[in-house]
């Protein structure tokens, strides 16, 4: 899949603009500030229908404006595919394929798949637990419409009975609600750890090998799935639960509070582990999610990478530069001169100014 050209109405410090792409790589250069972050965000925006900000879309749209527009013109096996989205200050956004609305967001997935990769994401190995669910509910987001309504399900669920036991202190004859909300989550969360499960258990082997190339084969990186609760004890910890829920307000068990870990050498670098080690882990697993959309959709993501190079040391600036050839690669940076220096082959040079994009070659 390829996305030939994307074109902004309102969002974010863009009044209008269409920005013809290379089925190569992309680099949009230029001072800090300027809108190049906009652009990668509208594009994955417009390919999840989530921004990698986790921004509100009222939040996206043009200050003065009630209303902002993406349209997105993919290639996806020499068949064409247009993207509309119309993000609205007050209502839902809209989103339609070849000009025929959709109803929901699932009906999106499988069209494309991207992989975004910022500055903040090399730090997710050390950052909260729920920077890595994230990571991992975006990536399956996009590969199983069953994942994204068992996710939403449960989301909805668990936000339901976190309001009920809010409630209860007021209205104790609601308790028996408590049961309505218990049996959604046990449904929509079973299916949400096992396809975790196992997702991480075959992902696990691909970022172990790419971690292995890129430390020489000096560390060997193992990458486990951590449940906060069994698959099939979920039921009954919720209700040996509960009388601390009511107390404490808050659903105390569940996949909103599953982890990942990471261990070299059986020492869990998300606490111990130093800098570079907690980064080349974060690249690892940036790369191998790469992988795993070629092998299960048979199509090549679009990378999305922010800023990043300027984070990276020479080594790993130079290993990801060599492991993106033959992706379409959209790159934020503030000079080409890491690029120059790697040698890299630059197919759409574009400088960003004040929401401004000019196409320099």
């Amino acid at each position: 899949m390829i996305i030939e050209s994307v074109k902004l109405n309102n969002f974010r410090n863009y009044e209008e603009m269409e920005i013809p792409l290379n089925p190569g790589t992309n680099i949009f250069h230029g001072k800090n500030a300027q809108g190049k972050t906009n652009i990668l965000e509208a594009v994955y925006l417009c390919g999840t229908t989530r921004s990698h900000r986790q921004a509100k879309d009222r939040e996206m749209i043009r200050f003065g404006e009630e209303e902002a527009h993406i349209r997105m013109q993919l290639l996806k096996r020499d068949n064409p595919y247009r993207i509309d989205m119309h993000l609205k200050k007050s209502r839902a956004k809209g989103i339609a394929i070849n000009a025929v609305p959709i109803r929901r967001a699932s009906e999106l997935v499988g069209l494309g798949t991207f992989v975004f990769f910022s500055p903040e994401d090399l730090n997710i190995i050390k950052n909260s637990p729920a920077e890595r669910r994230r990571f991992l509910d975006m990536h399956l987001c996009q590969m199983s419409t069953h994942y994204l309504q068992n996710l939403s399900g449960y989301q909805k669920a668990l936000l339901q009975r976190n309001h009920l036991l809010k409630d209860l202190s007021f209205h104790p004859e609601y308790l028996d609600t408590l049961d309505v909300w218990d049996a959604q989550l046990v449904r929509y969360g079973t299916a949400v750890m096992r396809e975790r499960q196992k997702f991480v258990s075959q992902f696990a082997e691909k970022v172990r090998k790419v971690h292995a190339s890129l430390t020489g084969e000096r560390e060997e990186l193992v990458l486990t799935y951590e449940n906060n609760v069994g698959i099939f004890s979920f039921a009954e910890q919720l209700f040996e639960n509960r009388q601390r829920d009511i107390r404490m307000k808050i659903t105390s068990c569940g996949p909103h509070r599953d982890d990942l870990s990471f261990l070299i050498s059986g020492v869990d670098i998300r606490r111990y582990g130093s800098q570079g080690q907690q980064r080349t882990a974060a690249l690892s697993a940036k790369l191998a999610q790469i992988e795993m959309f070629r092998e299960k959709t048979q199509d090549t993501p679009v990378l999305l990478l922010d800023d990043v190079l300027s984070e990276l040391d020479s080594d790993r600036q130079h290993y990801l530069l060599n492991s993106i050839e033959n992706i379409q690669t959209l790159i934020t940076c503030t000079g080409v001169e890491d690029f120059i220096e790697n040698r890299f082959p630059i197919d759409s040079l574009f400088l960003v100014n004040d929401g401004n994009v000019l196409k320099e070659s």
